[in-house]
């Protein structure tokens, strides 16, 4: 990345942590990937309890490899191969009562707000409820002007390209628009918007000065 998209990144990212502190959240920046992963597990003490959510920036930074590695960490991992649909359905229930939940978003706002749609809700719910900490990574290619144009990207690009990598039977997967389609496969289902915290400092949104997700 050249330095005058870095400079941008880092005077954005400045902007955007000041307005999540307005919210009673918590924000940082990071540039790169290396630092970021560094930062995030250092947040995460020895013996805690790890909700795994369906984190495409997560995982493209190996971060539950490295997360596995801290002493006595418990990792909820719904996602595990080989899970029935009623054992991956028993450990989302459980990762309501989880220490931390790592995450992403769909879309964060200049003024703070975080935006996402789910299909089945539990990724939301948690957010919201429930986890005594949340760590959203957020790529900086997640950040838009306004809730409009969230919501915006959200329902046009991030949910078909995630219908895609998920194969499901929508329109979208076929033309890669967005048609609000009634599919049984929809995973367009619940939203949700962030504005603030009761909790202080609960949420911790890392920004990283990289491309990262959808």
């Amino acid at each position: 990345m050249d330095r005058h998209q870095s400079a941008w990144n880092e005077k954005v990212a400045e902007s955007i942590i000041s307005n999540l502190e307005k919210r009673r959240m918590e924000g940082s920046y990071a540039p790169t990937l290396e630092q970021a992963t560094r930062e995030i597990l250092a947040m995460i003490p020895e013996g805690s309890v790890v909700y795994r959510c369906g984190s495409m920036t997560a995982t493209y930074m190996g971060l539950w490899d490295e997360i596995e590695k801290i002493p006595a960490v418990k990792v909820i991992n719904p996602y595990a191969e080989g899970l029935s649909r009623e054992e991956s359905m028993k450990l989302r229930f459980e990762g309501l009562t989880a220490d931390i939940m790592i995450a992403s978003t769909n879309a964060i706002t200049l003024d703070g707000r975080l935006v996402n749609l789910d299909g089945m809700g539990n990724r939301v719910a948690a957010m919201t409820f429930g986890p005594k900490k949340v760590i959203l990574v957020v790529g900086m290619n997640k950040v838009v002007a306004d809730l409009e144009l969230a919501i915006s990207r959200v329902k046009h690009y991030a949910a078909p390209v995630n219908a895609i990598r998920l194969s499901m039977g929508t329109p979208c997967v076929e033309t890669g628009l967005c048609t609000d389609c009634r599919s049984p496969q929809r995973i367009c289902n619940v939203w949700s918007i962030i504005e603030g915290q009761l909790a202080k400092g609960r949420i911790h949104v890392k920004l990283v000065g990289e491309n990262l997700g959808y």
